[in-house]
Order: structure tokens, then C-alpha cells, then sequence
């Protein structure tokens, strides 16, 4: 590039990893990698690199996971993204031609202990490492223990919100298990520093590369408009001031990305944008190419394939692996010239343009309503400008209204330090060390908060944070919180031990005013002693009002599609949880209004792990018949089935569509198909082989027989007579709950898994002129139905 001689190639990858150059996509480093690469290479000290975005900051970490190997160790990648952790396997196929075997851990697949165990890359989240680390001691996780070298990429994610005390905490967990070295890589922060600090990296492995090390030259600014009363206009009058921006670089055949809030913005945005270019005459477009209109054919998305005929593409995790290969390769080539894309394109895939617009500062959150954009989100999408080898200059801009503009332009000049959110969920994260065991007593305690990001912040930052006294006073006092509430016990010589309900928050990654309020509805329903105590009406409202979406907000065009959902049902919450609920009621029998749509996706998603931790409460809480009617709840909301047909959801190969035909056809129950067999189920309209399938689930689920034994049908009144009552599964085994009552009122019960249960029953001849006595079994861990039988003795 004319007049950047220092960005040439600098080091070859063969002098400094001879045994690895197939596994680099260049032969040579650049400048900044070349300066870094001797600490990562040559060296024991963990490492931490601060450098713009698109510098090559990912060749350093592939250089890490080369030494790791070199040492015969494991090499632990945390990606800031789930998505881009299935980028990463594509990826790096070219360590796995060299014979290494690479494995993402997520949660959208079951785990394979072994492949995880004999990996020499492993690839996860931070909230994935999270969960592997707790449960470090189980045979199924016990390979996050043998990682060597663990490396962060955008470890300035310790500033999100939401997701930064996970990254924390994980880390400092993972050094005490293990103390791997640790590699940090992160775009450019001002308090790198104290980052440094933390790791324990040391100042001659300590990189701060300055934006004179950037590929190609920054400018950055911000750019208002006027803003109006209607929020739709609004987007509009933003995008029209996108495309002044992006205008003088599409003619000048450069190219423009412009980041919007939503996936939906990306698709209409780019329509917009397209009118837009043909009413200015802006040379884009590809229609008269033959050869790019056949290969436009391989997308799959309709929308997407006539857009980038004319130039103009989009981009969202909602496309098909295939649609965003075909965007990204197409944009690289250049065949497109403007790009709309949502910010996960600014964390995960190298795609530069010469122009970046940021068309949204605020987005629509279905927990939160609509929030400011976070500021490294704002950086990370504006490091993205300027094509290394195409541009001289890039040209990043924020479009805002008026009122915040001094707000960005302060962020574009100073930067954002890193800070710790530890402080927002200290109770939650002090509860899991507790639970773990890694935290025994209140000095473990101290010792634990000396080992996060936070004390470092708070020494270096101590105005804006605590001294290190009030840091260690406000943990005490943490501590004693979680002793009052009920989760940690706390004996005289200061020994601490986890309750049932500091183990069940943890293992459920709940906020812990949601473990208590689930404790205390799982309470009553264990004092009441009818069966029907607790409906799915209380399990729907339990988890509606749950602190994790005390934040959620209902649109004014929103509030009608709940109130006919509802009805009066939850009049008396605010209208955020209110619409969770009418998102939850409607869920259960995919009756969902077009107005909640957009946020039920997200809203159902959060829902279902809640009702997971609900039934856990209430199955060690409660019993198993409160356990058993949240599984069945939890179900109708994942799949959208009737109550009558709940219970087809237990067998494999089963969603809402199937369970909703069989149900139809009078198979609305385990039993009825079994009954029918698989020549019932193909005449209820499934295929062959899924009928084999969904016959042999049902066969392998509880089948349940009753035998009373020697059972009287009278008794004279003030005589009695003991009695038992055997419950026998013929089907496979499953954990149940099981109970006898007479006349509605519990006699005795029994937690098993189910076999073979032999219960007691007595039977008294007493006021009553009948005795209705019935064995009833739930299965706390399954949507079954409840099964019972019943007799009847006269007392005369």
C-alpha cells in the first residue's frame, strides 16, 4: 500500500513456526505481530495484546495454540460469540489437516466427553467455559482441568454488561483449577494495564499497539439528524444520512458496511438502500454478469438473491450458514458494494470496508426494551473501516441524534476503559464459589475477590470504586446476605457450606431473588395437601415475574394482543411482565399474536431454562406431583401442544406438528400409541419408519400396573385392617413420585425410580360411608401425565 512500508510482511511464519506454516493463511507476520509474536512464542509469561481491530490479532492467537501444541498441552479459545465458535472449526480445518483435532463446545450440541478430552484446540464461550468449570469435578467435564493454555480473544468483553462478570469470574476460576497461561488479546483500551495486572502478565509481554499500527488510517466522526416524533420516519431519515455518507465511495467503486439494530433493519434497510441507488444513479450493481447471476441462484433467501444483483447485500445470524459464506466472499471480492449487517458481523468475521456507518445507536431488547448500544460495540463496528491493500483511509462514522452526540464524539476521542461488572451480580458469583467448594471460609472469601479484575479495578480506580477496605467490607457483607437468605450456612468457627438452595441457584445460573421466590412457591405447594394445590396458572406467573425479566417492557402497540390473550389473568402485574406472561400463556398452544412475535423467540427461550429450575425447586422442594405439572407446563410452551396432547412430547422423533396430528386422530396419550402400534400410527398419517420410531419411544417410556392384593371392599366401622398396594413398571425405568390417598387426602408417598414400589395402606373403618383410596404416579422429569387407580370400600 503507497506510503505504508511499515505494514509490510515482516517475520515469515516458517522461520518462527517451521512446523506449522499450513495452519497460516500468509507467509509472513506483519509489523505488529511481529513485535508480539517472541512473548507468545519464546516465552512461559501469560501475554495480554491490545491493538486495533483488524490488525491481525488473530495470527497471535493461533501462534499460541502452536506453542500450546508444541508443549503437548491442550489450548482453550474463548470466543466472545456462540457463532462464532462454529466460524472457528470451519477455520481452522487447517489445523486439523496438520493432524491436530480442534472441538467447539456449546450448548447447541451434546457434549462427547471423549472428543473434548483429546482435543488439542478447544473452542467455547465464555458462559460455556462457565458451566464446564463448575462442574469441573464430573467425569463429563473433567477436561477443562487439563487445558494449558487459555486464550481470550476480545478480552475487553469484561466490560459487557450482561456477559463481562462471566468472562471474569470464569477466568479467575479456571488459573485457580488449573493456572494455565493465559493469552488476552483485545482491541485498543486505554487501562490495558490493568488488565495486565490482573493476569499477572508482566511489562515485557505487555503490548500496547497504538492506532499508528492500524492497517490502513482511521477517520472518525459523528454525523445528526433531526429527529422526529415517529420512530419509523426516524430510521428512515437515518439510513438516507447513511447513504450520503456511504454515496462518494460506492462511485468511487470503494465500499460501504452500515450497522443496523435488528436482523429485520438488515433485510428492509437494504431495500430501501437499493431504490435509493437507482434514484441517484450510483454505479453498482452485477445484473448484466452471466456467471455472478447463475452463482447469485445458490442463495437460498429470496430477498438476499435479488438484492445483490444490484450491489447490495445483508448479513444477521438468521441466514443460512451458506447465504453468509456467499455475502461474505461476494463482499471481499468486492461484487458488493454496500453491506447491512447486525453487530455480530464487527465481533466475528473480518470484513472491512472502506466506509462503516453506524446507522443505530439504540436497539430493541425483549428483555430491556430499547437500550443504548453498548460502546464496544460502537468501537468494534468502527475499528471496521478501511480494506487493508485496497484503501488509504477508512472512514467510520455514528449517526445519532443531536442530544448524544457530544456523548459518542467523547467515546471516538478517549476511548472506553475497561471496567469490571462484577459488583452487579457479586452475590450470584460468590454463591457459585461457595457451592463449588473452591470458597470454605470467610478468609477464602477475601482471597477469591483478590483474585478478580474487580480488586484490581478498585485499587487502581479506588474514587470510582471501593478502597480495599470497603471492597472487603462490602464482600462480608455480601456474604452475610447469603446467609440470611437462606443459601450458604455458616457455622461458629466462620466454615462456610452451601444449602440446597445456594446449590440449586448455581447449578441454574439464577439471580438469586428468583431463587427465592422459587423456593417460597415450591414451600407452599409442599404445606398444601391437596394434589391440585399448585396450577399452571402459579407456574406461568412464577416465572413471568421472575427477576431475569424485571426489565422487559411492553410497546404501546403491544399491550391490546396481550390484554385478548389474558384477560384478567395478571391484571396486577406491570405491563413488562405482563406481556412475558401473555407470550407464556399464548406459547402453550401456538396462539401467539403477530404484535409479540418479535420478542417471543428470545422471551421463550429464557422461559424454558427458568422452567427448568422451577421444576428442579419444586422436585426437591415440593415432591413430584409439582415437579411433574412444570414439566408438563415446560413442554407445551417449547413445542405448542394441547394439554390433551402434552404427553406425545416425551417420545422421540414428537414436536408440536406430529403430537398435534396423532392427537387428531385419537392418539393423545403414550398408552394410545402404544396401543395402536405402528400400523395405528402410519393410518394416523405418520411415515413408516417414523411410526417404528415413535412406537419404539413409546414402549420404552413407564408403562404402569396396579396390584392391590388382597384389597376388601368393606369394612365394619371401627374395625382396621392393613393393606399394600404394589405399583409395577413393565416399561423402562424413570424416577416417579408415588402416593396414596383416601378420600382426596394423602396417606403415604414414596420417591423411586420406578421398577417395582410396594406401598402400605390402611384401611379404617371410620365416620365416612365410603373410602375412595388411590394410587397415584408422577414422574417429576417427564411430561407423562399423572397414572392412577382407585378402589372403593364401603364401611357399614
Amino acid at each position: 500500500m503507497p506510503g505504508r512500508t511499515e505494514y509490510e510482511p515482516q517475520v515469515a511464519v516458517r522461520e518462527v513456526l517451521p512446523g506449522y506454516a499450513d495452519a497460516f493463511p500468509f507467509d509472513s507476520f506483519n509489523r505488529m505481530q511481529s513485535e508480539a509474536l517472541p512473548a507468545i512464542v519464546e516465552r512461559e509469561e501469560n501475554v495480554v495484546v491490545s491493538a486495533p481491530t483488524a490488525s491481525g490479532k488473530t495470527a497471535l492467537a493461533e501462534a499460541a495454540i502452536c506453542r500450546a501444541i508444541d508443549d503437548d498441552g491442550t489450548a482453550l479459545f474463548l470466543a466472545p460469540l456462540r457463532a462464532l465458535t462454529n466460524e472457528k472449526e470451519s477455520e481452522w480445518e487447517r489445523f486439523e489437516e496438520l493432524g491436530y483435532s480442534v472441538y467447539v463446545v456449546t450448548g447447541e450440541r451434546d457434549l462427547n466427553p471423549r472428543r473434548a478430552e483429546r482435543a488439542d484446540i478447544l473452542v467455547m464461550t465464555p458462559e460455556k467455559a462457565d458451566s464446564a468449570t463448575r462442574k469441573h469435578d464430573s467425569p463429563r467435564y473433567g477436561f477443562i482441568t487439563d487445558v494449558d493454555t487459555c486464550i481470550i480473544d476480545e478480552v475487553h468483553l469484561l466490560d459487557s454488561d450482561k456477559r463481562g462478570s462471566v468472562l471474569e469470574v470464569t477466568i479467575s476460576r479456571l488459573r485457580r483449577l488449573c493456572d494455565p497461561r493465559v493469552v488476552a488479546l483485545s482491541a485498543t483500551m486505554p487501562n490495558i494495564d490493568d488488565v495486565a495486572d490482573w493476569l499477572d502478565a508482566t511489562p515485557d509481554t505487555t503490548f500496547a499497539f497504538g492506532e499508528d499500527y492500524r492497517p490502513v488510517p482511521l477517520e472518525a466522526g459523528v454525523k445528526t439528524y433531526t429527529h422526529g416524533e415517529n420512530a419509523f420516519a426516524d430510521k428512515y431519515r437515518r439510513l438516507y444520512r447513511a447513504m450520503d455518507l456511504v454515496e462518494p465511495h460506492l462511485r468511487e467503486e470503494g465500499q460501504g458496511l452500515v450497522f443496523v439494530s435488528s436482523r429485520q433493519d438488515t433485510v428492509q434497510a437494504a431495500k430501501k438502500a437499493r431504490d435509493e441507488i437507482a434514484e441517484r444513479d450510483v454505479p453498482m450493481g452485477a445484473r448484466g454478469d452471466y456467471d455472478f447471476h447463475q452463482e447469485a441462484q445458490e442463495v437460498n433467501n429470496e430477498t438476499l438473491r435479488q438484492s445483490v444483483l444490484d450491489g447490495v447485500g445483508f448479513h444477521h445470524a438468521g441466514l443460512s450458514k451458506g447465504d453468509k459464506e456467499l455475502v461474505e466472499k461476494w463482499f471481499r471480492e468486492g461484487t458488493l458494494g454496500l453491506l447491512f449487517s447486525t453487530s455480530t458481523l464487527a465481533w466475528g468475521v473480518n470484513l472491512p470496508a472502506r466506509c462503516v456507518v453506524i446507522r443505530d445507536t439504540k436497539l430493541h431488547d425483549p428483555l430491556e426494551g430499547e437500550v443504548d448500544m453498548s460502546p464496544l460495540d460502537v468501537l468494534q463496528m468502527l475499528g471496521r473501516a478501511g480494506r487493508p491493500g485496497y484503501d488509504d483511509r477508512g472512514y467510520a462514522w455514528v449517526v445519532c441524534d443531536r442530544a448524544d452526540a457530544d456523548k459518542y464524539r467523547q467515546l471516538l476521542r478517549d476511548g472506553k476503559e475497561i471496567e469490571s461488572r462484577l459488583a452487579e451480580d457479586l452475590d450470584a458469583h460468590l454463591n457459585a464459589e461457595i457451592v463449588l467448594g473452591t470458597v470454605r471460609d470467610l478468609d477464602d472469601v477475601l482471597d477469591w475477590i483478590e483474585t478478580t479484575f474487580y480488586a484490581v479495578r478498585a485499587r487502581s480506580a479506588p474514587d470510582e470504586y471501593e478502597s480495599e477496605g470497603q471492597l472487603r467490607e462490602r464482600v462480608s457483607d455480601t456474604l452475610e446476605s447469603l446467609v440470611d437468605r437462606g443459601f450458604v450456612d455458616m457455622d461458629d468457627d466462620l466454615r462456610l457450606s452451601p444449602t440446597r438452595l445456594g446449590r440449586l441457584a448455581s447449578k441454574f445460573y439464577l439471580r438469586l431473588d428468583t431463587a427465592r421466590e422459587f423456593a417460597t412457591l415450591a414451600e407452599r405447594a409442599s404445606d398444601d395437601d391437596s394434589a391440585t394445590s399448585l396450577s399452571s396458572d402459579d407456574v406461568l406467573k412464577a416465572v413471568a415475574t421472575a427477576g431475569e425479566f424485571d426489565s422487559a417492557s411492553a410497546r404501546r402497540d403491544e399491550r391490546d394482543a396481550v390484554r385478548a390473550v389474558l384477560g384478567q389473568f395478571g391484571q396486577d402485574l406491570d405491563p413488562g411482565p405482563r406481556k412475558v406472561l401473555a407470550i407464556l400463556q399464548s406459547s402453550m398452544n401456538s396462539t401467539t399474536p403477530a404484535e409479540l412475535r418479535s420478542d417471543a423467540w428470545v422471551i421463550r427461550q429464557n422461559s424454558l431454562r427458568l422452567l427448568a429450575a422451577l421444576r428442579s425447586f419444586l422436585d426437591h422442594l415440593a415432591g413430584a406431583p409439582a415437579a411433574n405439572l412444570a414439566s408438563r407446563v415446560e413442554a407445551r410452551i417449547e413445542h405448542g401442544v394441547s394439554a390433551d396432547a402434552v404427553e406425545l412430547t416425551a417420545l422421540d422423533g414428537v414436536g408440536s406438528g406430529r403430537a398435534s396430528r396423532l392427537a387428531k386422530e385419537g392418539l393423545s396419550s403414550v398408552a394410545d400409541v402404544r396401543e395402536a402400534g405402528v400400523e395405528g400410527v402410519v393410518a394416523a398419517g405418520l411415515s413408516d419408519g417414523v411410526a417404528k420410531q415413535v412406537v419404539g419411544s413409546a414402549r420404552s417410556l413407564p408403562d404402569l400396573e396396579f396390584d392391590w392384593g388382597e384389597f376388601p371392599e368393606r369394612i365394619a366401622r371401627g374395625a382396621n385392617e392393613m393393606c399394600e398396594v404394589t405399583v409395577t413398571n413393565v416399561g423402562d425405568g424413570a424416577r416417579a413420585g408415588v402416593r396414596i390417598t383416601v378420600n382426596d387426602h394423602e396417606m403415604t408417598a414414596t420417591d423411586s425410580y420406578v421398577g417395582t414400589a410396594t406401598l402400605p395402606v390402611g384401611v379404617f373403618g371410620g365416620d365416612a360411608e365410603e373410602l375412595t383410596y388411590t394410587a397415584e404416579v408422577f414422574f417429576p422429569e417427564l411430561p407423562l401425565l399423572p397414572v392412577s387407580d382407585s378402589r372403593t370400600v364401603r364401611v357399614e
